[in-house]
């Protein structure tokens, strides 16, 4: 072999080495400039769910928007606020105030105990009754599902007197009403499913829609805060003409329909 050729096999060589030291140089430049790319999408990533994030957390809850929100009072109610509810024939002289809570497992007993005596006693205009509704357990045992019931009472209340009753005494019959601890009537589904118990309400699609949309929502605080601006400090109570109706212990609620109608024939006599 000549100087020549050989000389010319080392000059291709080295240039062979230099196209491949640059071609590796270019890859691991472009691998470099991949891995900061995707270490900046993964920051701004971060930081975008942490800023996702913040943003919900500051976001008010559905009940705090409900403060807010129009207030729509259910057909069959009247007053300011749409708060007052009373159920009853026109010229039925006296009003029975009942104070109640739809988590309250106390007012459970007495709808199951003295409810029907309620509903016949106003079917034949004995007398009104007026419903204030409480949700002051969901403050003590945590929850919504006192709120939540009294706004689905609303929209039973839109549909008629007749279906608004029928649906509470359901809420608080012993089939459906929870054990206090338990936040069940905060699942629409469920207070949905009491409903279809009702025969005003079941399958109505209007009465569910409300429900799911939370339409009377801010009636249903207006009616909590009726409640916390009253003299009444539990539930169940029951007054007329300002005077607390007891059982026999004198102290509590009658809790059976022999106590609650003695109390009642003495209150109406009054």
């Amino acid at each position: 072999m000549s100087k020549r050729n050989s000389q010319s096999a080392k000059t291709a060589a080295r240039e062979r080495l230099r196209v491949e030291r640059e071609r590796e140089a270019k890859k691991a430049k472009v691998k470099r400039q991949l891995i900061v790319a995707g270490s900046i999408v993964g920051v701004l990533a971060i930081a975008g769910g942490a800023g996702y994030l913040i943003v919900q957390a500051n976001q008010p809850s559905a009940w705090e928007a409900a403060e807010d929100a129009k207030l729509v009072k259910p057909a069959n109610s009247s007053g300011e606020n749409g708060t007052t509810v009373v159920v009853g024939k026109a010229d039925a002289k006296k009003t029975l105030e009942l104070y109640e809570d739809p988590r309250c497992p106390i007012c459970a007993t007495f709808e199951q105990g003295v409810g029907e005596t309620i509903q016949k006693d106003v079917a034949d205009g004995k007398y009104k009754v007026q419903f204030i509704g409480a949700s002051f357990l969901d403050r003590n045992l945590t929850g919504e599902g006192s709120k939540n019931a009294l706004s689905a009472m609303g929209a039973a209340l839109n549909v008629s007197p007749e279906a608004f009753l029928a649906y509470k005494a359901a809420l608080y019959s012993a089939e459906f009403h929870p054990s206090e601890s338990q936040d069940t009537f905060k699942d629409d589904s469920y207070l949905i499913k009491v409903a279809n118990s009702v025969e005003e309400l079941k399958d109505n699609k209007k009465f569910q829609t409300a429900v799911e949309n939370g339409t009377y929502d801010r009636w249903a605080l207006e009616m909590s805060k009726k409640f916390d601006d009253s003299d009444v400090k539990g539930t169940p109570t029951l007054m007329m003409d300002g005077e607390k109706l007891t059982g026999a212990d004198g102290q509590n609620a009658p809790m059976t329909a022999p106590e609650f109608t003695a109390a009642i024939d003495k209150a109406l006599k009054a």
